[in-house]
């Protein structure tokens, strides 16, 4: 019966062709020619958008459009980000954390410890800087407990991976909440819930799994590199550097319960507001975190000022990335892309939840990306949303953050950081890697369909 009633007019299929093409010359592009993903991401937009008719003028000024639109947000929070982490590992405060969690989970249970790990230290930082903050933590584990690297490092980019995907104050968590009109705080209470359980399964469960099943080279060039920060007396309280961590989190949650606390539109709402708002909360975050895990650890202004400016330099692939992601995003629906894709959507009766999930899977296959794969699905089913009711915004924003973190392979950087710093060959880190970014995707979907039946 749905097959008598579901109709597509040639144009629109047209259009879905093309953008179908766009995507696989995105793969073949990045993952056979290697060519650059932000320039990649620009030809595939510009090919697209002259394919589907758009006007020669109005092509680049809409690229750039959607660029603008997006890094307007995110390099604010990537910044930001990125300084928070760096004051962190500078200071030992992800030692602390790691040595702490050792003792309170014995040597056996360690890596139990590394997805908690995982979870804290990658609320503040994009998975990239916080896989490069905490790996030699992973090496230092995995020498003083004797236990193979993948079952104390898989759980760590497992809880990395979750909360990068899933929870705000990530960039593309919090662009998702932005397009989709969600609240911040209840979507950060609603990733926990999903993504905790999710971190479990696709951590330490697939890690004691897998572990013995794959034999490591004995010799590994970059961890001979990495010595041990320094013994424990030396670092950061445990409790000031959660603190450090968490704060712009908890400052976020204030700020989407300042109704709540404060009579609307007074100068204590206001403020509170203010102070909840992601981008006010990370520097509020950065300032604090300059004393805290900066002067009272006896370092400099000129100390400081240098951890804050060699950080960002790291940070302009992914910003590049995330802004050409906003202009594929922009040319899909200025050429009629998005509607076409709406439209079939809207006949399918693909469940919303499911859809969102689907196209940033898709985009994720595509671009390697699962910042880029968040923010162009979420840019896609919101005018959808805005037609559909029944729905939490706040769980189409997870639901499409599960997407965005299905099966990272060769066109994922995230893929090379794991080979490369697990000393793995490719089919390694494709059984390991690979397989735990599914896990957490499709568990992570299930549980947010549950919990859609349960709101």
């Amino acid at each position: 019966m749905l097959l008598t009633t579901f109709t597509i007019d040639p144009h629109s299929l047209f259009l879905l062709v093309s953008a179908l093409a766009a995507v696989i010359g995105l793969i073949l592009l990045i993952a056979v020619f290697k060519l650059n993903p932000f320039i990649t991401l620009l030809l595939a937009s510009l090919g697209l958008a002259m394919v589907t008719g758009m006007q020669p003028s109005t092509i680049i000024h809409s690229f750039e459009a959607g660029v603008g639109a997006t890094l307007g947000h995110i390099a604010v929070v990537v910044a930001l980000g990125t300084m928070l982490g760096k004051m962190m590992a500078e200071s030992g405060g992800a030692d602390q954390i790691a040595y702490t969690l050792i003792r309170l989970f014995g040597e056996k249970r360690v890596h139990w410890a590394m997805v908690i790990i995982g979870l804290v230290v990658g609320l503040p930082a994009f998975f990239e800087v916080g896989f490069v903050l905490l790996i030699p933590i992973a090496y230092t584990v995995a020498r003083r407990t004797k236990t193979s690297l993948i079952m104390v490092g898989l759980p760590m980019v497992a809880g990395l991976s979750v909360v990068h995907g899933l929870v705000p104050p990530h960039p593309a968590a919090l662009l998702a909440v932005t397009i989709y009109k969600a609240d911040v705080g209840r979507t950060i209470f609603y990733a926990l819930l999903v993504g905790l359980p999710t971190a479990v399964i696709a951590g330490p469960i697939y890690a004691k799994f897998i572990a013995p099943r794959i034999q490591l080279p004995t010799e590994n060039s970059i961890s001979a590199q990495f010595v041990d920060h320094g013994s424990e007396r030396s670092l950061p309280g445990f409790w000031l550097t959660v603190f450090s961590i968490l704060l712009p989190v908890l400052l976020m949650l204030i700020g989407s319960w300042a109704d709540a606390i404060a009579t609307p539109k007074s100068a204590l709402n206001e403020a509170l507001h203010l102070a909840g708002n992601d981008d006010m909360a990370l520097l509020i975050g950065v300032l604090v975190s300059f004393f805290t895990l900066g002067r009272l650890r006896g370092f400099t202004r000129e100390t400081i000022l240098r951890f804050s400016n060699e950080c960002l330099a790291p940070t302009a692939t992914i910003t590049l990335l995330v802004g050409a992601g906003g202009g594929f995003g922009r040319i899909l629906q200025d050429s009629g892309v998005s509607q076409a894709i709406i439209g079939v959507a809207l006949q399918s009766h693909i469940p919303l939840l499911l859809l969102a999930w689907l196209l940033a899977a898709l985009m994720r296959l595509a671009t390697g990306s699962a910042t880029v794969a968040m923010t162009t699905a979420a840019g896609i089913v919101a005018p959808i949303a805005l037609h559909s009711t029944g729905v939490r915004p706040e769980l189409l924003a997870i639901a499409t953050g599960a997407g965005s973190l299905i099966f990272s392979h060769v066109n994922d950087g995230g893929f090379w950081l794991v080979k490369e710093y697990f000393n793995m060959s490719v089919a390694q880190t494709i059984e390991t890697w690979s397989i735990c970014e599914t896990i957490i995707s499709v568990t992570a979907l299930l549980l947010t369909l549950a919990l859609s039946l349960a709101l």
